[in-house]
């Protein structure tokens, strides 16, 4: 550990470790306030960057209230900051403000300078500080118990003085008044028996309004039990509403989709039938009409259903030139069979380009489909005449691209561009061709 910085006198500049007079949140209030007020006249010159966290909000204060509204943080930031009480200790030697002059014999003062200076006999004066503090307060105290008791000595001369003439008047009217306390003792009498009769009637009127109570509290109760029950009722009555309202739109919902979907196929299917028609009437024309002796050979052999692999850039040609195909593309297997090294925004964004040069150039639909596992933020559209899905989280590209094969329409031509043997395996039997994402990026390296 460093040795502290020197002050002018050899006392060290470091303050509170350890601090002469003990913890500064039990010094007295005003070595507390002596010490605040110089480290608000120290902030003032300080750096924003130097300021402690704590003391930020009390820079804002005016300066005339920072040692008054901030005295706890400045204090605290005393015993904590090393770098404010440095700050703090070169202020004071700069500025010399009162206190720091050894000639000063304000026991206040000179306990605070202690302090911030690490000088011997700090702990005597704050000692004396707080002894005079105590020493006050039990001086106000005392004056304030003698102020009493002066008050108190006044009040009783008093009221010994009326009791003496109270005393007096008894005594000269007790001759005269023996008549008339009997006459007073017969109307007390009167007046208690008048006063049990009311006490009487005050009972039988409370038993009364007692009974009164329970019965219109039992009525309301009664009543709150039926308020109750039929807002209970209310509330099931909205929420089968609500649960009815909820089940006919997701019906509704539910058809909406059903009918979208059924379109759509129906769309997709007459122009994969109307291209097929268009292709079959060609081909008749130029080769003829009626079926071939070949035709009608026995004990062949039937196709299987299983379309092939499409083994090169030109049979790749050859089908993306067929009415309505679809080109569904497995976006990583092709960019890192291509373009690795690239990262993967990158390599998303260049294969989604080259794509859509294709499918300007050829007129097929292209679907690119990504694992969005690893995406933050999924694009909200990618290139013109290009469709960029992204999976679901706990969805792989490869269950997507067969759910997007088993959605199409029977009949229509797709083309699945992928080097994953499993979903060429599985996209096969669902009747889409297979073309190898090395030569995908060979047809697309030639748009």
């Amino acid at each position: 550990m460093d040795s502290p910085r020197q002050a002018p006198n050899g006392a060290p500049s470091e303050v509170f470790e350890p601090c002469p007079a003990g913890d500064p949140e039990e010094l007295p209030a005003p070595v507390r306030a002596r010490l605040a007020e110089l480290g608000a006249e120290a902030l003032e010159g300080m750096r924003p960057s130097d300021v402690p966290v704590p003391l930020r909000p009390v820079v804002r204060f005016a300066p005339a209230k920072r040692a008054k509204l901030g005295q706890g943080p400045l204090v605290a930031a005393l015993r904590d900051a090393p770098v404010f009480r440095t700050a703090v200790v070169d202020w004071c030697r700069e500025h010399r403000p009162d206190g720091l002059d050894a000639a000063n014999s304000d026991p206040v003062v000179v306990a605070a300078a202690g302090i911030l200076l690490g000088t011997p006999n700090t702990e005597h004066y704050v000692e004396l500080v707080a002894f005079r503090v105590e020493q006050g307060r039990l001086r106000g105290e005392r004056d304030s118990a003698q102020a009493r008791a002066q008050r108190l000595a006044a009040e009783t001369e008093r009221l010994q003085h009326e009791l003496a003439e109270l005393r007096r008047a008894q005594e000269q009217a007790g001759d005269a008044s023996g008549s008339e306390a009997d006459r007073l003792r017969k109307r007390l009498r009167e007046q208690g028996q008048r006063l049990r009769d009311a006490k009487d009637d005050a009972q039988v009127a409370r038993a009364e309004l007692t009974e009164a109570h329970r019965l219109v509290e039992t009525e309301l109760s009664d009543l709150r039990a039926q308020r109750d029950r039929e807002q209970v009722k209310a509330q099931e009555e909205r929420e089968r509403a609500q649960r009815a309202a909820a089940e006919a739109e997701v019906a509704r919902q539910s058809a909406r989709e059903a009918r979208q979907g059924d379109e759509v196929r129906i769309s997709l299917l007459l122009e994969t039938m109307e291209g097929a028609l268009g292709g079959l009437r060609r081909e008749l024309r130029a080769g003829g009409h009626g079926p071939r002796p070949a035709d009608v050979v026995q004990r062949v052999r039937t196709d299987s259903g299983v379309t092939g692999q499409v083994a090169d850039a030109v049979a790749l040609d050859r089908l993306l030139a067929l009415p309505a195909v679809h080109l569904i593309v497995d976006g990583y297997n092709v960019t890192k069979t291509g373009y690795p090294d690239l990262p993967l925004a990158d390599q998303r964004n260049r294969l989604a380009h080259q794509l859509a040069a294709l499918a300007a150039r050829t007129g097929a639909e292209v679907t690119v489909v990504f694992d969005g596992a690893d995406v933050l933020a999924v694009p909200t559209a990618g290139p013109r005449g290009v469709r960029v899905l992204f999976s679901d989280p706990g969805v792989i590209a490869d269950d997507v691209i067969r759910s997007l094969v088993i959605a199409e329409p029977q009949g229509r031509q797709l083309v699945v561009a992928t080097s994953d043997r499993a979903v060429v395996t599985s996209v096969r039997r669902a009747g889409a061709y297979a073309v190898a994402s090395a030569v995908l990026l060979d047809r697309l390296n030639r748009v």
